[in-house]
């Protein structure tokens, strides 16, 4: 798949652009790769134009799918970029990548492949788990460890991991370890530890909670205490430290703000340890005005804390090179938030993320504030 972008000093349409790619790259090779011969045959697809105009110039997108090997189709993408007019006007075309369908594929195939594995591995484990229950625990004990000032027991990830589940006892962190499930920590009774207060201001925490009133007295309790975001029960009657990895992940799975799970009669937390977004008449001007610039461009900026450039790159490149830049606070960009960009802002500290639109994301962190350009920058202009 060939993706190129182009730029044109005037306004043209469709036609002239696939009219352009024609004219200017026919004879220059034979017939064995004159484009028009290679799509009567089949072996280029059909050539599909995105573009904009705006303030007497238009911007675009090219994409060609080749069944050609790879060096006839490097040929390709260098013809196409050597277009210099589309109809009346100067116009610029910018290779963007020439990427290998069948290799993403792959990829794709691979990861659905370890899901399906992970599931069947996980949700359909046979019943010898059960027979083997009192063995696993000498092992998943040794995992075990303590954490903070009050020696609470927890799992090994629970200082690294940016979210934690909160359980009743030890019995709960050995069954949840055995599910792979590394990041709990127990609250060890009813009356709350300060330990568990100064997690929950700082991570995104769910309360996994036994299925009988013991569980409903400490989430009461929790709740006036500390700012839960999330909470999960074990099925009526059940414990978590005797339920099996199915109805653990489920239990997990089916988890509710803890809105909609406060008992009656509670407080909701105090407001004070939960951020807040603010109004979107507070973002800065700058973030406003590169949200408009960057329309349609295919390209992202990245900003430092007080909004100076740090870097302006494509949006292809930015995943890949995000770590190469410092003390970045901002990125605004044409293109997807992907989880993957996520993850990485995360890791480099990132305040704001602003993309086109937002992927089915499996996991928001509470400390970046992730937006759309529309949201920025309001609706596109006719």
């Amino acid at each position: 798949m060939i993706v190129a972008r182009f730029e044109v000093e005037g306004v043209v349409e469709k036609p002239d652009v696939i009219g352009a790619i024609f004219g200017q790259t026919e004879g220059l090779f034979g017939p064995d790769l004159d484009l028009r011969e290679l799509q009567k045959s089949g072996r280029i697809g059909r050539i599909e134009i995105q573009l904009e105009s705006k303030q007497d110039k238009t911007f675009g997108v090219i994409t060609i799918p080749s069944s050609l090997d790879k060096t006839s189709t490097a040929i390709i993408a260098a013809a196409v970029q050597s277009v210099d007019r589309i109809g009346p006007c100067i116009a610029k075309v910018i290779l963007d990548k020439v990427a290998d369908i069948r290799e993403e594929k792959r990829k794709v195939i691979l990861d659905k492949a370890k899901d399906i594995l992970r599931t069947w591995v996980i949700e359909d484990s046979p019943s010898t788990d059960e027979m083997v229950k009192d063995v696993s625990d000498v092992i998943r004990s040794s995992d075990v460890a303590e954490y903070g000032a009050d020696h609470l027991p927890a799992g090994p990830d629970v200082s690294t991991s940016a979210s934690i589940i909160f359980v009743e006892g030890r019995a709960d962190i050995v069954n949840l370890l055995r599910c792979g499930i590394r990041n709990a920590v127990a609250i060890e009774g009813t009356k709350i530890p300060r330990t568990i207060i100064d997690l929950a201001k700082s991570k995104e925490t769910t309360a996994f909670l036994d299925g009988d009133r013991g569980g409903d007295l400490i989430l009461k309790e929790l709740m006036q205490v500390a700012p839960v975001d999330y909470v999960a029960r074990a099925p009526l009657g059940k414990e978590v430290e005797d339920l099996v990895p199915k109805e653990i992940l489920k239990a997990l799975r089916e988890k509710v703000p803890v809105e909609t799970a406060r008992p009656p009669g509670t407080r909701p937390p105090e407001p004070v340890h939960v951020p807040t977004r603010p109004p979107l008449a507070q973002l800065p001007q700058n973030v406003v005005v590169k949200a408009r610039e960057l329309r349609g461009s295919l390209e992202g900026v990245l900003l430092d804390q007080n909004l100076n450039e740090v870097a302006k790159l494509p949006v292809s490149e930015l995943a890949g090179k995000l770590a190469d830049y410092q003390a970045v606070d901002t990125i605004v960009f044409d293109g997807v938030v992907t989880q993957r960009l996520v993850d990485l802002a995360e890791e480099r500290g990132i305040k704001l993320l602003v993309g086109d639109r937002i992927a089915d994301l499996a996991r928001r962190p509470a400390s970046i504030r992730i937006m759309t350009l529309p949201e920025v920058a309001g609706p596109p202009t006719a």
